[in-house]
């Protein structure tokens, strides 16, 4: 089982703060399943606006933790390069559950419904404390050099 700290995730993809919602990769079987960590503290600048005195995660950045957490699904670890070359195509029947406050760490977890050399299907959710808060599927694409 592989698992990734902050400065691996940084070498593998391209988002950094205050767009980098993930810090951590617990769990990593290349092109199976991959389970990522974000802890929201409540420091982050999106909650001065959203909303104050009542802070709640967007559910857009929501999809995008999940969405930069999928991405390890294509993780080499024996490729000299870990750059992640997917790009976000199509956000597909989600569902949010339960909000997401601060104080807490988000679970994301990714599991592929078809992988291709040019695209990825993928089936994700986000949960606090085992308890689903958001679900859905994710379509990539991969990136043109």
């Amino acid at each position: 089982m592989i698992t990734l700290n902050t400065d691996q995730i940084k070498e593998s993809i391209p988002q950094r703060t205050p767009m980098l919602w993930v810090d951590q990769i617990i769990e990593l079987e290349p092109q199976k399943r991959v389970v990522g960590i974000k802890r929201i503290t409540g420091k982050e600048v999106v909650f001065e606006g959203h909303f104050p005195g009542e802070p709640i995660m967007p559910g857009v950045l929501l999809i995008e933790a999940m969405a930069q957490t999928s991405t390890f699904l294509f993780y080499d670890p024996n490729k000299a390069s870990k750059k992640l070359s997917f790009y976000l195509g199509v956000v597909k029947d989600f569902r949010f559950l339960k909000p997401v406050l601060p104080g807490i760490n988000l679970k994301m977890i990714a599991q592929p419904i078809r992988l291709t050399e040019e695209s990825a299907y993928v089936k994700v959710e986000a949960a606090v404390n085992d308890e689903v808060v958001s679900k859905g599927e994710l379509i990539f694409v991969r990136r043109k050099a």
